[in-house]
């Protein structure tokens, strides 16, 4: 049975991605994050990880690298992780930090710029 997303005001929701080649960058997500892919009347679409958040990628916007507000994804294992960008046509920026937690900064095969945050319980 699939997981039905959890509904109320103010959660984020939907997000639109820019691509250049938005099979690229699902394939890319999808194998690095295990995201949800699905193809739309000829969009590319997704769910996330947990079935939260979804979107689709777009061709109509410039990539996001100099972000303004940061999008984290949530990860079992930054360094892993890090590994898997970089081995799956992405660029890691600023490699996994100590900080007081995990993170790391990373660029998309369509040139986006994200964040990676391990949780630690």
């Amino acid at each position: 049975m699939e997981k039905e997303p959890t509904f109320g005001h103010g959660k984020i929701c939907y997000i639109e991605i820019p691509a250049v080649d938005p099979q690229a960058s699902a394939d890319f997500f999808e194998k690095v994050f295990g995201w949800h892919i699905r193809k739309d009347g000829g969009h590319i679409s997704f769910d996330d990880g947990v079935g939260e958040v979804s979107g689709m990628w777009i061709t109509n916007r410039k990539p996001q690298q100099n972000p303004g507000i940061m999008v984290s994804i949530m990860v079992d294992d930054a360094q892993a992780t890090s590994e898997a960008i970089a081995e799956n046509g992405g660029a890691i920026l600023k490699p996994v930090g100590f900080q007081t937690e995990k993170v790391a900064i990373f660029k998309d095969p369509g040139g986006n710029i994200w964040s990676i945050y391990q949780h630690t319980p």
